[in-house]
């Protein structure tokens, strides 16, 4: 069954340096990491210390609330350490690799003959299970529950995202398993979102509802494809997946071993090569960083992830367990005279007709971090709604949450958001009003108050 979904609130930005549809392979680098700080809302409880041995699939650590949620190493090696914070926090998990890979065997299955009960159980034993993401609440999915539905969204429409179908090459078989073992966890469906205006291997994908999804960014966003297919209601529990992550779960399946490769798009407007490459979850952006050009002409930001809903790291950090995209743009540590005056040279791009960034819709741009004004009051302009597809009021919802009305929260539609459902709004608000931090808070909130 297919289902025609079409967006037409939201904005497209077109940045250069985006990813070259080619694909090169990281030689193995020496040191992984796996972030507890990636799991919003988990307490890790270590299984591992420093100079243990481990294979790839042997859990470094679960959730000390619920000790079916487990991590899993993406490489074998050694515990090189555990790095720590203020009170002790676990920051990182570092693993000196081997110079090839060993893998703990879970064992070949056909998920089409096991209930859901032995894939809960298989996914959980091989660290799988934060790959799923519950809404509302966008938090790790409890193995206990079982969703009403579960959503994959196959494109993104995030500046310079990358393209999951060309990453999934040669995976057609891997993302099929994933999908047959996903379809027992859930009574409800698999709802698949496709990109309307391509064809890929994700049309042909059986066992699952498909959408074909038209508009404008965040049309690609899975919250917005939730709420235009099976909105959350109260008491309603989802789950969401990202198409990579499908295909770690099949090679799971497949072969008996948790194989976290990753298919990187390295892009942004300071890369004089933009690419896609293949390395292993967890692998040190400074790695990553190398084997592109980067250009060294002026100060860059280096983000996990992309420009609207990504993390702002080091090089010496290391890649995020659900990001495929790292994104390098010009930092923004300038001031510009009369800045706030039409045509100064930093009104590169602008929603407002005042500026003629309209005339040009094709145009790619070299934007940096530049905020272009300080925080101001939020007022009644309609530059929220413009790019916020969701049946909610955007500016209501937020004040809401900013004085922690709960009964206004929950009318409001706080259930059916996450934090990047509101990244436009950081962009083209006026009131320059950090959105993506409010809603969190507000997720958190509801976690305690409501659960």
């Amino acid at each position: 069954m297919s289902q025609d979904i079409r967006i037409k609130k939201g904005l497209n930005i077109k940045l250069k340096g985006k990813a070259e549809k080619t694909l090169s392979d990281l030689p193995r680098t020496k040191v992984y990491a796996i972030k507890p700080t990636d799991f919003h809302g988990i307490v890790p409880k270590l299984t591992v210390k420093a100079g243990d041995k481990v294979q790839a699939g042997d859990i470094l650590f679960y959730s000390k609330t619920n000790e079916k949620v487990k991590f899993a190493a993406p490489v074998s090696g050694e515990i090189l350490e555990i790095t720590r914070g203020a009170k002790r926090r676990i920051l990182d998990v570092r693993i000196t690799a081997d110079s090839k890979d060993s893998f703990k065997d879970f064992g070949k299955k056909d998920p089409l003959k096991l209930s859901k009960e032995e894939i809960s159980t298989h996914l959980s034993d091989a660290g799988c299970f934060p790959y799923m993401i519950q809404r509302p609440y966008d938090i790790i999915a409890d193995p206990n529950d079982t969703p009403k539905a579960i959503f994959i969204s196959s494109f993104s429409t995030a500046p310079l995202a990358a393209d999951e179908a060309f990453a999934l090459q040669g995976e057609e078989e891997a993302f099929q398993t994933g999908i047959n073992a996903l379809s027992k966890l859930t009574d409800g469906k698999i709802h698949l979102s496709v990109d309307a205006n391509t064809k890929s291997f994700f049309n042909e994908t059986t066992n699952v509802d498909l959408h074909k999804v038209y508009g404008k960014h965040p049309a690609g966003n899975v919250g917005v494809q939730i709420a235009s297919i099976d909105p959350i209601n109260q008491g309603d529990r989802v789950w969401t997946i990202k198409p990579q992550d499908v295909a770690i779960i099949g090679r799971l399946f497949l072969t008996g071993h948790y194989d976290a490769t990753r298919i990187i798009a390295f892009a942004g407007s300071e890369v004089e090569n933009p690419r896609y490459i293949k390395t292993k979850q967890g692998v040190k952006i400074e790695d990553l960083y190398n084997k592109c050009i980067v250009s060294t002409a002026q100060e860059m930001r280096i983000i996990n992830g992309d420009v609207l809903s990504g993390k702002w790291v080091r090089k010496n950090n290391f890649l995020g367990f659900y990001n495929t995209l790292i994104s390098v743009i010009p930092e923004g540590n300038y001031y510009t005279f009369f800045g706030w005056m039409p045509f100064t040279q930093n009104r590169i791009f602008s929603m407002s007709r005042t500026f003629f960034s309209w005339l040009t819709p094709n145009k790619e741009y070299t934007l940096d971090t530049n905020l272009n004004g300080e925080d101001r009051a939020m007022v009644m302009t309609g530059e929220m709604e413009a790019v916020f597809p969701m049946d909610i009021y955007p500016m209501q919802l937020l004040k809401a949450t900013l004085v922690s009305d709960i009964e206004k929260m929950e009318n409001l539609g706080i259930y059916e958001v996450a934090p990047e459902d509101f990244a436009l709004i950081d962009y083209t608000s006026s009131s320059k009003v950090e959105a993506q931090a409010i809603i969190r808070e507000g997720l958190d909130l509801m976690i305690k108050e409501v659960g």
